[in-house]
């Protein structure tokens, strides 16, 4: 059954459904796009109005808190001299102030809702544009892949000449995208999930004490506003992880500049990076290629190498491009290992050898303990 499958003459088949059912996702997510861009629009509109009556709002409670403190003083007044007014006075003065802090209680309340009204319009906001821009990105990408499934990959017929090969790099495929999946997930329920539990409950806490210690509820908002703020990092980071966008928008070199120099920050490893030509690389499959060899070798370095300084050399020719990172760290016992220092799903020294073998390029890894380690990668650039 897999032989018949995977013959020469119908894997074409197989490309024009895939790229069918593709063109069908792209469509409803189109919809969703524009779903979430009609409901941008909508919440904008709403929550410009209700800052309007937050405004007035504000302003009428504002007028009524002089007029309470007016009755309160004219009460005050007629209340102490018995001699000059009389009780009608004095009933006057005490019905006017109490219906003004009747009202002025009524119109805190209103503006108190009008303010959590808003809080809600301005996070249904947010939400909508997170979903349009998610769809727009997934738009974006789903063009790329049609064109790419549309061109390349209608070649690639030609290029598997057994049908072990093919069933080789389906698996290869099939094991790179099941790690991934189990590194979002992990990543998403560490990191995302955890802060939007911990937002529930500082949400349901600040409701509760709003009306009970104002103070406190305060003292939680602001809580609430930096674990929504390590959230949205959590989640940019987890995004960048799984495509860096400044890859299509400033280029591979800058990217990689800028992501050396970010590591180089947040760690105490020193970093040189060194580029000795500016050949343009505009294939995005090997650009992606030699940034995650650079990242996972950087990430190595940080969690097992101990390494103070690492030294990355990258040349990129319109023949090949080739790689070069040493660290100083404690190095390992590369036949012990067998290239896989990895257990958690990551993309792996292994993985780092089998991406750059389907791109017919080699890798050479040389460590000793106390030694440090150094990764060579030899990419050809040919078309």
């Amino acid at each position: 059954m897999t032989n018949e499958i995977f013959k020469p003459e119908n894997i074409n088949v197989i490309l024009s459904k895939t790229i069918e059912a593709i063109e069908e996702s792209k469509e409803a997510i189109f919809e969703i796009a524009e779903n979430a861009r009609r409901e941008c629009t909508k919440v904008k509109k709403q929550l410009e109005d209700i800052k309007q009556r937050i405004f007035h709002s504000m302003k009428e409670v504002e007028e009524l808190e002089g007029q309470e403190r007016n009755s309160r003083k004219r009460l005050i007044e007629v209340s102490k001299d018995f001699n000059k007014y009389k009780e009608i006075d004095i009933k006057i003065a005490y019905e006017r102030a109490s219906e003004l802090q009747i009202k002025l209680l009524f119109k805190r309340q209103e503006e108190s809702d009008l303010m959590r009204s808003r809080s809600e319009l301005e996070l249904r906001y947010k939400n909508s544009e997170d979903i349009l821009k998610k769809a727009e990105d997934l738009t974006s990408k789903i063009g790329v892949t049609l064109e790419y499934l549309s061109g390349s990959l209608q070649g690639i017929t030609n290029t598997l000449e057994d049908i072990q090969e093919r069933q080789a790099i389906g698996k290869k495929i099939i094991r790179a995208q099941e790690e991934e999946r189990q590194r979002v997930a992990r990543e998403i329920h560490d990191g995302p999930a955890q802060s939007l539990a911990n937002v529930l409950l500082k949400a349901e806490l600040s409701e509760k004490l709003i009306d009970i210690d104002i103070e406190k509820a305060k003292l939680e908002l602001q809580d609430l506003r930096k674990v929504l703020r390590e959230g949205v990092k959590d989640i940019r980071k987890i995004i960048y992880n799984l495509r860096p966008m400044s890859l299509d928008d400033i280029g591979f070199v800058p990217t990689m500049q800028r992501f050396v120099e970010t590591f180089q920050d947040e760690n105490e490893v020193k970093v040189d990076f060194t580029i000795l030509s500016q050949v343009p690389l505009e294939d995005p499959i090997k650009n992606l290629t030699i940034f995650r060899i650079i990242q996972e070798s950087l990430n190595n370095v940080r969690k097992y190498a101990k390494a103070d300084s690492v030294k990355i050399t990258l040349e990129i020719s319109k023949k090949s491009i080739t790689l070069n990172i040493v660290d100083d760290g404690i190095g390992f016992n590369i036949e012990e290992s067998g290239y896989q220092l990895r257990e958690d799903g990551g993309f792996g020294l292994l993985n780092i050898k089998e991406r750059v073998e389907l791109l017919k390029g080699s890798v050479q890894i040389n460590s000793e303990i106390d030694k440090g380690t150094q990764i060579y990668v030899n990419i050809p650039n040919e078309e």
